[in-house]
């Protein structure tokens, strides 16, 4: 009995100690958050600004932006890009945004059997690229269906650059 009743006393003081610090910790945060979110608008002008470059490159490509939440918000696939380009594009896409990085500097990074590349979802290959306004990442595009990584990942980067300026100016 007296080695509960001790664990017992340990234990309330521990919450009571902890108790004023949790509080802190809470009270100096809001009680909410403003996010910024791309509009419909500015992620089709991406997909379609990626589309319009791998034309351009000669490729028939696969396109998907995602938004901050890594959903995908648009999805074009030209004429004759293969179906498997689509999935390929949103987890280049997701994992753009995920990695706030390109995909093609994760190549070769999470080699380990149980990485964090092994994930599903994640594609650790050049094409996908994150979306930044205001030093903030609020989505990722990704690109599929080019012969090489490269030549999807600058589809998408023309993507995003189309709407560089217009997210920059919207004072995000």
């Amino acid at each position: 009995m007296s080695i509960r009743r001790g664990l017992a006393a340990v234990l309330v003081a521990c919450v009571m100690l902890g108790a004023p610090l949790a509080g802190m910790a809470q009270s100096d945060q809001p009680v909410l958050v403003n996010l910024k979110r791309m509009s419909m608008e500015t992620a089709l002008k991406i997909a379609q600004a990626a589309i319009e470059q791998c034309r351009k490159e000669g490729v028939q490509a696969a396109v998907t932006v995602v938004d901050r939440g890594g959903h995908p918000q648009v999805v074009l696939r030209d004429v004759l890009a293969p179906d498997i380009t689509v999935p390929i594009s949103r987890q280049k896409a997701h994992t753009a945004l995920a990695f706030n990085t390109s995909t093609s500097a994760l190549e070769g990074r999470f080699k380990s059997p149980f990485s964090v590349g092994k994930l599903d979802g994640l594609i650790m290959s050049a094409g996908g690229v994150p979306v930044h306004a205001g030093g903030q990442v609020i989505g990722g595009v990704g690109v599929s269906g080019a012969p090489s990584g490269a030549t999807d990942e600058k589809c998408a980067a023309a993507g995003v650059e189309a709407v560089t300026a217009d997210l920059e100016m919207s004072g995000m």
